[in-house]
């Protein structure tokens, strides 16, 4: 990961984007950041974004760099000049887009959650692996410094044996009730609430640090059941999915958890955290202050012990060293960029370069969060997978 170097005579791959909203923003941020400060395999070439609407395609693509611009995906995934496609679209359009993108020969970079059903999962999944292709899952806060320290604790036997983990992702924009209902208040498009969007990504981690889940008990709840309905005035619609979720879950290796979804947490506005407490130690992490990470350790002289407040931003630590002096913060954005170069190298290191999470992950990860449907509609415990 050495940093600044020149890219220019490295090979390209063309880049083709779905989607330009949130994410298209983020993804786009990412692709051209990447050989500024990283030296990955490959230099992607910002090549054509696809949307619906070709006027906001166009002021997009001017401002981030994209040479072209199109309307319908199909006609950029039969494309023979494009390498990789990044699907940056609400969920429920991941299946058809991958699936067709594998079958195309196409590198995939996937934003999260992965599918809304396991069948999608499984068969994105089976369509990558027949295709021989590299695929990976943005659950981007895997690539925070703080978490990468946090995982390499963990790895050296610093906390010991883990009992807990407590994991939390708390947002507060549906606390108003004027909000309207968009693709995300709707089951056949989000499959579930913040269980889905929200949980996907508490899931994966707890899964990158402590293990798989094994187990699942839930409970949800609606707080609000109607909404107005956009651009309809006077017109309200039926709230389809859950408004709070709360997990229990038990880890492969004995572990019990947490997991607390809501957006109704008011005043929180991207609370994304997590407490891990083992038979030598603990750690915990708040995204809200991303940079810091929490230590206690039994080893510590008794007459000093205490939770320490690690910055993780030495050059020690993995990404940061490419960014700016220790003691400057990197910040949300910067996450996506190292999930890129990432990547990139995958790419040039072929389909079992160990590049996570992966299709692979996000099949487990959908197989939990069918299991906590299933066990809030039968108000017991269910197995996972």
């Amino acid at each position: 990961m050495d940093s600044n170097s020149s890219s220019s005579s490295k090979p390209k791959l063309n880049v083709a984007i779905l989607g330009h909203r949130f994410m298209g923003r983020a993804h786009s941020n990412a692709w051209r950041q990447v050989t500024k400060f990283f030296e990955p395999a490959f230099e992607p070439v910002l090549k054509v974004v696809c949307g619906r609407d070709e006027t906001d395609l166009k002021v997009f693509a001017d401002r981030w760099g994209w040479e072209e611009v199109e309307t319908d995906w199909r006609r950029v995934i039969e494309r023979d000049d494009i390498d990789i496609v990044d699907i940056s679209l609400p969920t429920y359009l991941h299946a058809e887009t991958a699936i067709a993108a594998a079958e195309a020969g196409k590198h995939i970079f996937c934003e999260k959650p992965f599918a809304n059903t396991g069948e999608e999962a499984t068969a994105m999944l089976a369509a990558a692996e027949k295709a021989g292709v590299v695929h990976y899952l943005n659950h981007n806060y895997r690539r925070c410094p703080a978490v990468v320290l946090a995982k390499q604790l963990i790895d050296a036997g610093e906390i010991g044996e883990i009992f807990h983990w407590r994991g939390a992702y708390q947002q507060s924009w549906l606390v108003n009730p004027d909000h309207p209902i968009d693709w995300k208040l709707r089951k056949a498009t989000a499959a579930a609430g913040p269980l889905w969007d929200l949980g996907s990504h508490a899931i994966d981690l707890a899964h990158f640090l402590v293990g798989d889940i094994t187990s699942i008990d839930c409970r949800m709840k609606n707080f609000i059941t109607e909404r107005p309905i956009a651009g309809k005035p006077g017109e309200r619609g039926e709230v389809e999915v859950e408004c709070a979720a709360l997990m229990t879950t038990e880890f492969a290796n004995g572990a019990l958890g947490t997991i607390e979804t809501t957006r109704y947490a008011t005043g929180r506005r991207n609370r994304h955290t997590f407490e891990i407490y083992g038979s030598k130690g603990a750690i915990t992490w708040d995204m809200e202050d991303m940079n810091r990470l929490q230590f206690y350790s039994e080893g510590d002289a008794e007459n000093v012990r205490g939770f320490r407040n690690i910055l993780a931003t030495e050059r020690c630590h993995d990404y940061v060293k490419n960014w700016w002096p220790p003691g400057h913060i990197i910040g949300y954005e910067h996450g996506f960029v190292h999930a890129v170069t990432d990547f990139l190298d995958a790419i040039a290191e072929g389909p079992d370069s160990g590049l996570t999470p992966d299709f692979n992950d996000g099949v487990r990860i959908t197989k939990v969060m069918e299991a906590a449907l299933e066990a809030d509609a039968k108000g017991a415990r269910v197995a996972v997978g």
